[in-house]
């Protein structure tokens, strides 16, 4: 099938691929597996993550993605190359145009690495949209009408927070607090409390099974394994829900300033129509659970989870595909 339009959400845990009439055709986590030797890429994605924390010395499993921008020029570009030859082949007759999302906060320097590094890796022309534009699309948010809209796109990488309103960015702010700071504070957490040392995937799934924005009345219990830094040999320690929410405080807290911040640089009319309405969470970081409750709680506004948080970004580029030149007039970026 000849692809002429590709849509990747570009992020720092995971890379999405969107191709019109095809829907969402890959779902990776965005990590590259290299041969320190030969310089030469091992596995992206899947099997990639698989190699995280248990490499030997001439292997190295790495993200070339940080706080939702290019960390590393030519790995990203050999994951992007991956990815476009993954859903178009490798011998294509035809060089797809390709829209990539980016944080909002990213500088004119890094927006034009993703654009040439998506040129770079096939594409004939390459467009960047904003995030928060993309995930309230996805989301369902009517960004063109005269009214205050906001949206809170939390990511592996980076937390977004954009008041919309007749197709632009009123107000914007972009927190290098995500997902991944998260998992890192658990695992700091159950390290200084109980001398435990976990990786990033136990520490994820330590979020993802018993984590929680608020603490509960009834606590949830999960036995967690890692390495003793006392006597060095494996143990099993208990955790509770509580101590997962007592350790990632801090990363919520930036979230909330984050929030206020674009909510005192909002004008009043805006301001009274997010009253009105609300603001929509979305992204990965959105589906940990009471976060909506505590950021209503903290704000004063009401907060609710996107459908489909998760994958509210690369909806949003679906539709911004499929309605290409219309969106290429009003929202995107070419370098």
């Amino acid at each position: 099938m000849l692809v002429r339009k590709i849509g990747i959400d570009l992020g720092t845990a995971n890379v999405l691929v969107f191709v019109p009439g095809r829907g969402i055709v890959s779902n990776e986590p965005s990590v590259v597996a290299i041969s320190i030797a030969e310089n030469k890429v091992l596995a992206v994605g899947n099997e990639a993550k698989e190699m995280l924390g248990r490499t030997p010395d001439t292997i190295m499993a790495s993200r070339p993605m940080k706080d939702g921008v290019i960390a590393d020029y030519r790995i990203t570009e050999a994951m992007l190359k991956y990815f476009i030859n993954k859903v178009s082949g490798k011998f294509r007759f035809v060089r797809p145009e390709i829209l990539v999302s980016i944080p909002a906060g990213v500088t004119s320097t890094e927006r034009r690495a993703v654009v040439d590094a998506a040129v770079r890796a096939g594409a004939k022309a390459a467009y960047v949209v904003k995030e928060p534009m993309l995930a309230a699309i996805g989301a369902g948010i009517p960004i063109h009408t005269a009214s205050g809209n906001m949206i809170i796109n939390i990511g592996g990488g980076t937390s977004e927070v954009a008041v919309i309103s007749l197709g632009g960015i009123v107000a914007a702010t972009s927190a290098r607090v995500g997902g991944n700071k998260i998992d890192q504070a658990i695992a700091d957490y159950i390290k200084r409390k109980y001398s435990l040392a976990i990786g990033d995937r136990t520490a994820e799934d330590v979020k993802i099974k018993i984590g929680s924005a608020i603490a509960q009345v009834k606590e949830e219990y999960l036995d967690v394994r890692g390495r003793d830094l006392t006597g060095g040999l494996p143990k099993t320690v208990k955790i509770s829900s509580n101590e997962v929410t007592e350790s990632i405080q801090d990363e919520l807290r930036e979230i909330i300033n984050a929030i206020k911040k674009v909510l005192q640089e909002t004008p009043p009319e805006l301001a009274a129509d997010i009253m009105d309405k609300g603001m929509v969470l979305s992204g990965g970081g959105a589906l940990i659970r009471n976060l909506d409750a505590l950021i209503t709680k903290t704000i004063g506004v009401p907060c609710y989870v996107a459908d489909e948080a998760l994958f509210c970004v690369i909806k949003g580029i679906g539709i911004a595909l499929d309605n290409l030149d219309l969106y290429k007039r009003t929202i995107m970026l070419s370098k």
